[in-house]
């Protein structure tokens, strides 16, 4: 290797090297950033306290089926006046009574009960989606960090190559061994090439920012992807198996199917404005009259009385609200039923996308490392050439922006084939936070 190459090659290693070194032993892995990110997401937190909230209008269903009972008191007083005979009396009267009851036969208070019950169910979806959705977010931003400093630290290396040729040029050409035009070509690309430094120093600071803002963490660092790295492949390998599970675990379409027995269940309801209802009940009162009544001596009068019973009530005409009623419950179900084959189709249609994107991006993560070789080649023949006089200065500058655009495309390849398979499982509704512990594996310890 000739003394110009290792001046060539040397600021590349040191550079990435330095943006590797940079991370620090207090750089947070991605699990870790995802744990700050459910504590503090405004996102998450509000589907959390949505889904508290749903979970208690769900148990509100139950008061239908469930007994109640009541306490009733009160305190009354009566003046009463008579000329013959002359009666002047203040009478009073006390009473308290305890009533309860309880439904024997409500065929609406049950099927409201049991759509609690499918809410509660509706509400776990939807806290499921929620929290997968933060999975893909963090997990978005975190790789979004990594790929902003690895931009910047390729520019960076590719700013000290482009250096060390604008170097060479001005000697060959203060030697006379090249023209005036390979000074300024390496000194246009490395304007260039500030330029992008300057942007992607800006990206890095922006990336770092809602990443900050999505963990709640100021100066939050994500852990470096080891190179080279082996990317998990996705399994099964058959498309329609990832179809197949998203059939009773997604949660859109749980959703959809808890939409769909509610509805079926609200039909139950409206049928039962037809049919009677039975409760049992029974009270107890307490009546005082301290000062006796109209028709006693004034003397404290008691009366005590308990009774049981059963109310029964029988609908039998409300100008056809019952019927409309009904009507209007079965079109809400057959729309809850294209809504869950919608949300099948949607699904299915989504996961498939995502499968053939990850593959797609693995077999890209494969052609880019190929690349990678090939431009790393073609710098050195160009280099070895420009050294003999068959190639100009050109040439190599265009060869070293190859080979350092290549590196960036593959890094970035590479991170999006990571957060590809964490789309694959939401999108099939498999993607729980256990799948970020594989992928921890693939980052520096």
């Amino acid at each position: 290797m000739t003394t110009q190459k290792k001046r060539i090659i040397k600021p590349l290693v040191f550079a990435v090297t330095g943006a590797l070194l940079a991370m620090s032993s207090q750089a947070q892995s991605l699990v870790e950033l995802y744990d700050s990110a459910r504590a503090f997401d405004a996102t998450y937190q509000s589907a959390k306290l949505q889904f508290d909230a749903n979970l208690a209008r769900a148990d509100q269903s139950k008061a239908g089926i469930y007994p109640t009972a009541g306490l009733a008191a009160g305190l009354s007083r009566t003046g009463f006046q008579n000329n013959n005979p002359v009666i002047d009396r203040s009478l009073s009267t006390q009473n308290a009574s305890l009533s309860a009851s309880q439904p024997l036969y409500r065929p609406a208070n049950v099927a409201t009960y049991r759509q609690g019950e499918r809410q509660a169910d509706l509400a776990r979806a939807q806290l499921d989606a929620a929290e997968q959705d933060l999975i893909v977010r963090t997990s978005q931003s975190y790789f979004d960090v990594l790929a902003a400093q690895d931009t910047l630290a390729f520019v960076g290396a590719q700013k000290a190559a482009v250096a060390e040729q604008l170097a060479s040029a001005k000697r060959n050409f203060e030697v006379g061994t090249s023209t005036i035009t390979d000074t300024r070509e390496a000194q246009a690309r490395f304007d260039l090439v500030v330029a992008q430094e300057i942007s992607a120093e800006n990206d890095v600071q922006v990336k770092k920012l809602a990443l900050d803002t999505l963990v709640g963490k100021t100066g939050s660092q994500p852990k470096a992807l080891l190179v080279p790295v082996k990317l998990p492949g996705v399994m099964p390998l058959d498309v329609n198996t990832w179809v197949q599970q998203s059939e009773t675990i997604h949660p859109n379409i749980r959703q959809a199917q808890s939409n769909l027995d509610i509805a079926e269940l609200e039909i139950k309801k409206a049928e039962a404005g037809h049919k009677p209802t039975l409760d049992a009940v029974v009270s107890y009162n307490v009546q005082r009259n301290p000062n006796g009544t109209i028709q006693s001596q004034p003397s404290t009068f008691r009366t005590n009385t308990t009774n049981f019973g059963l109310n029964f009530n029988l609908p039998l005409f409300a100008g056809f609200a019952v019927q409309n009623r009904i009507r209007e419950t079965i079109s809400l179900k057959d729309r809850a039923q294209t809504d869950l084959e919608g949300a099948r189709r949607t699904v299915a249609l989504n996961t498939r996308t995502a499968f053939f994107g990850v593959q797609s991006g693995q077999g890209q993560v494969r052609a880019l490392e190929a690349a990678e070789l090939s431009s790393q080649s073609a710098l050195d023949a160009n280099r070895l050439g420009y050294q003999v006089g068959v190639r100009i200065n050109i040439d190599v500058l265009n060869s070293q922006s190859q080979l350092f655009q290549t590196k960036r495309d593959l890094a970035q390849a590479r991170y999006n084939v990571l957060l590809g398979g964490l789309r694959l499982r939401q999108a099939n509704g498999t993607l729980s936070p256990d799948d970020l512990l594989a992928i921890n594996a693939l980052f520096a310890k």
